[in-house]
C-alpha cells in the first residue's frame, strides 16, 4: 500500500489544456493579431487562441508570484530597518533548440509588462553569454556551440548576481544569429527592471562555479521561478528541419549570413542537411544536458506536433 502510494506520488499538479485554461479567470487579454504576430517565431504557429488558453493564466500566476516577492522584500526591508532596493523577479526559461522557447519568452514578456506593479520586463538570451567563435575554435568547440562547455558562465554568473544584488545598470553582450558570432564592443544595457526573463538551452544546468568565497553557485540559483517548455523529440525535429527551409529561402541568403552556402541547397539536399545537423548536434545536446534539467523547473509546458500546449505541470511548493 505504501509502495502503491510513492509510485504515484508526482511533485507536480498537471493539467490539461482545458483546466489551465480556467484559471485565466477575467484576465484580459492585452495583445491584438498584429502585436502576437511581431513576437512569433519563424515556423511558431502560436494563435491569440494559445495566448488566451495558455499564456494568460501563465501570466497571472507569475503576476501573483511577483506580487508576493516584491511584497517579502518591503517586509524584509522594514524588518532590518534599512531603504527599499529594488531586486528583480528572475524567471528562467529552458528548453531545446527549435522547440519554441524565444516565442514563448517574448510572449510572456510582453503579457507580464502589461500589469501595472512591474512594467519593465528585460528578456535577456544566454547566446549573448556564449564564447567568441574564436575562442570556441582555439578550443576545438565550434561544433559544440550551444553545449555548456561553450558558455561562459562565469560571466553569466556575475552578470545574474548584479541584477540581484540591485545594481542600477547590468549589461550583456550581444549576440548575432546572422553572423552566428558575438557582436564585438555591444552589450544589452539592462536599468532597474522589475522583471528579467533570462532564456536559454541549458540555463537550468546544475553545474556550477566558485564564486569569490569558494562557494559553489549555479545559474539556476538566481531563478525565482523556472519554466521549461517540452515537446517530443520527433516533433521538435520535425520543427527544426522546416525552421532550416524557411532560413535557407530567406535569411540564409543575405551575404553577410555564417550560413549563407546553406542557401543554394536543393530542397532534397536541404532536408538531409538539417536532418543530419539534428542528429549529431542538437539531439545530443537534448538528450545529454537539457532534458534531464526539465524537472528541475517550476512550471513545464507540454507541446503537441501542432505547436499547441496540450498539459502544464506546475510545481507543487
Amino acid at each position: 500500500m505504501n509502495q502503491a502510494k510513492s509510485a504515484t506520488y508526482s511533485p507536480y499538479v498537471i493539467m490539461n489544456r482545458e483546466e489551465w485554461a480556467e484559471l485565466r479567470l477575467s484576465t484580459p487579454l492585452p495583445l491584438s493579431e498584429e502585436e502576437l504576430d511581431q513576437l512569433r517565431g519563424l515556423n511558431d504557429e502560436v494563435s491569440l487562441v494559445e495566448v488566451s488558453q495558455i499564456y494568460l493564466p501563465l501570466s497571472r500566476l507569475l503576476n501573483l508570484y511577483v506580487s508576493g516577492t516584491q511584497n517579502l522584500q518591503e517586509i524584509t526591508h522594514t524588518f532590518l530597518g534599512g531603504a527599499s532596493v529594488s531586486v528583480p523577479y528572475i524567471i528562467g526559461l529552458a528548453g531545446s533548440v527549435a522547440v519554441g522557447k524565444s516565442t514563448t519568452a517574448r510572449i510572456i514578456q510582453a503579457l507580464l509588462a502589461r500589469w501595472p506593479n512591474h512594467p519593465r520586463v528585460e528578456l535577456v538570451t544566454t547566446d549573448g553569454f556564449l564564447f567568441p567563435n574564436a575562442i570556441l575554435e582555439a578550443r576545438h568547440l565550434l561544433h559544440r556551440k550551444g553545449f555548456p562547455e561553450s558558455y561562459d558562465v562565469r560571466r553569466l554568473i556575475r552578470f545574474l548576481a548584479d541584477l540581484k544584488s540591485g545594481r542600477e545598470y547590468v549589461t550583456a553582450p550581444l549576440y548575432s544569429h546572422l553572423l552566428y558570432d558575438i557582436v564585438p564592443n555591444q552589450t544589452q544595457e539592462v536599468h532597474r527592471p522589475d522583471i528579467v526573463i533570462v532564456e536559454g538551452l541549458n540555463v537550468l544546468q546544475a553545474s556550477t562555479r566558485g564564486d569569490r568565497t569558494g562557494a559553489q553557485v549555479t545559474v539556476s540559483d538566481f531563478f525565482d521561478f523556472s519554466i521549461y517548455v517540452d515537446a517530443d523529440a520527433s516533433h521538435i525535429e520535425r520543427w527544426y528541419i522546416d525552421r532550416f527551409h524557411m532560413l535557407r529561402r530567406t535569411a540564409f541568403r543575405n551575404p553577410e549570413s555564417y550560413f549563407r552556402r546553406f542557401a543554394q541547397l536543393t530542397d532534397e539536399e536541404a532536408e538531409q542537411t538539417a536532418a543530419q545537423l539534428w542528429r549529431e548536434i542538437n539531439l545530443i545536446n537534448l538528450k545529454d544536458n537539457i532534458l534531464p534539467t526539465r524537472e528541475r523547473a517550476r512550471l513545464i509546458l507540454e507541446k503537441g506536433f501542432d505547436h499547441a500546449v496540450r498539459r502544464v505541470r506546475l510545481r507543487r511548493l
